[in-house]
């Protein structure tokens, strides 16, 4: 995609008097092109600066045309075209200072829609490598947008490891950079996520429990077999495992 979106130039803030909208509406007013969209996520981007609504002397928000059209362009931005919340601050920014947003080029390689799969509760195709995606070190920094630090903070704590004997990575080390770099917003650090790391191990030594008695079998369709119960024991643990993290949360 080339040039700014069409709704770029009514990005900016609006002094706009008329008819204002609470957040229900704004909500549906986005959820046909954001089909993910929360009205927590509305108040997020809200206290990050992305929108500032009128609010009512009882509290209420009130939010503009403009303020629908700026959360839409910020939404774009992060989902299209991968940019983190602080550049899309800036851009609006820059914009409310009157100048032209950039020009929306993503000419960074793209991986597998499987890869980067997010929704917590993966189908067992989402374990089977479906990629040979191999990026080298500059790349995978361009691409997660991180730092040095940060990616070698990662391989400190082994959270990220490059293929053996290639030294590129894969798409999973691009997952784990691109999550590491979002729960950094909230304070994460990479010494923080050892517990998903050891999480993790146990879950695999499961998996390797029950794949034990499996390995005695050398014939083709046995292979087969252990690949398939690989991937829906794969599925089934992070089902689990994001299923108790959310009941746990909801005790918070």
């Amino acid at each position: 995609m080339t040039g700014s979106p069409p709704h770029a130039a009514s990005a900016g803030r609006s002094s706009d008097t008329s008819a204002r909208m609470n957040i229900g509406e704004v909500l549906e007013l986005l959820h046909e092109d954001f089909p993910t969209i929360s009205i927590p996520k509305i108040r997020f981007l809200e206290e990050k600066g992305i929108v500032t609504p009128e609010r009512t002397s009882s509290g209420y928000r009130k939010f503009s045309h403009a303020d629908v059209e700026r959360l839409r362009y910020a939404l774009l931005l992060q989902r299209d075209h991968h940019q983190p919340l602080a550049r899309i601050v800036e851009i609006l920014d820059a914009i409310d200072r009157g100048l032209e947003p950039p020009p929306l080029v993503d000419l960074s390689p793209t991986v597998p829609e499987v890869a980067l799969s997010a929704d917590g509760l993966p189908s067992p195709e989402s374990f089977r490598r479906h990629d040979d995606l191999r990026l080298s070190r500059r790349e995978l920094l361009k691409i997660a947008e991180i730092d040095e630090a940060l990616l070698d903070q990662l391989e400190q704590y082994a959270l990220v490891v490059p293929r053996r004997g290639t030294g590129h990575y894969d798409s999973d080390a691009l997952v784990i950079c691109t999550t590491a770099r979002e729960l950094a917003e909230f304070g994460l650090e990479p010494r923080h996520l050892r517990a998903f790391k050891t999480a993790a191990d146990r879950e695999v030594g499961l998996v390797e429990q029950v794949l034990a008695p499996r390995r005695r079998a050398s014939d083709p369709a046995a292979s087969a077999r252990r690949e398939d119960t690989v991937t829906q024991l794969a599925a089934l643990s992070v089902r689990l495992h994001a299923t108790l993290v959310k009941t746990g949360l909801r005790r918070l």
